[in-house]
């Protein structure tokens, strides 16, 4: 089962994707209100799935797709791959050792990532900081969680990272990280029961400069070095989720460092068992 949020003349709407991803249908009509609050819906599955099948249909190709988010906070992880520590040791000889200790200590990294309106859906803008020189997609399996801190779908997420503000020094990772238009969601959620096995599940970044592929990777939630359970357990900790939050959980895919987005790259970003989340890149 699959759950969007989605642009109508009306304003923004929850949808259910219907006819095998043909179409939409626009619930806004069946007294759903906000995603987060029927992800948070004891009966989230029965609920989804008891929503009138005569709902409004809109073919899948004309629905403007909004980041399926309302009002929760946005959170990731770093450093869950062994290509993630490499990569983020390569940013700094200072923060080497930094990157290196977390990798293997108990506590994760977290962090904040986004509010809402700093999240960009599916065919969205999606932007590198002017005041960076080396900017780059990370494609991450992205936990849903209800406020209650259940994992409850997943959906795909881009942290647009600038490497090389953080890699200056590791305290400016906020920096590095949150700014307009800073982090795709999307296209839409994936319940949670609806998903293939963990090991199944692979990742695929690609980056396409004027019709040409300029760099392509993959990788798989098998590769993480952490478990799904446990950070949600590390962010829930001391820290309530009255509205439910997005988790980002980390990359295994970055580009080396001669590589950095560009205006108008689109990026692509696959998650086997959810679909694709593409963005253009501005800047300014």
């Amino acid at each position: 089962m699959f759950l969007a949020k989605i642009q109508t003349k009306q304003g923004p709407a929850v949808a259910r994707i219907a006819n095998q991803f043909a179409t939409v249908l626009d619930l806004s009509g069946s007294g759903v209100q906000t995603l987060s609050q029927m992800l948070s819906s004891d009966r989230l599955v029965e609920l989804a799935r008891d929503l009138p099948a005569a709902a409004p249909s809109i073919p899948l190709e004309n629905v403007q797709w909004l980041p399926p988010i309302d009002d929760q906070e946005v959170w990731a992880a770093g450093v869950t791959y062994k290509r993630s520590q490499t990569a983020r040791m390569e940013e700094s000889e200072a923060a080497a050792s930094c990157y290196d200790r977390v990798y293997t200590a108990a506590r994760p990294e977290l962090f904040f990532k986004a509010t809402p309106n700093r999240c960009s859906g599916h065919l969205g803008k999606l932007r590198i900081r002017t005041d960076a020189t080396w900017n780059v997609p990370e494609p991450e399996f992205t936990l849903v969680l209800s406020n209650q801190g259940k994992i409850v779908g997943y959906t795909v997420g881009n942290d647009m990272s600038s490497r090389d503000i953080e890699g200056d020094n590791p305290l400016y990772l906020p920096q590095a990280k949150v700014y307009n238009q800073c982090c795709g969601i999307g296209p839409w959620i994936a319940l949670a029961d609806s998903m293939p096995p963990r090991d199944k599940i692979g990742i695929y970044l690609k980056i396409v400069r004027n019709n040409e592929t300029v760099f392509s990777g993959e990788t798989g939630v098998a590769q993480m070095a952490r478990n799904l359970e446990d950070l949600v357990q590390w962010l829930i900790r001391d820290n309530d989720l009255p509205n439910g939050a997005f988790m980002l959980t980390g990359t295994g895919v970055v580009p080396d460092s001669s590589f950095t987005l560009a205006k108008e790259d689109v990026v692509h970003i696959s998650i086997d068992g959810i679909g694709t989340l593409t963005n253009t890149i501005v800047q300014g």
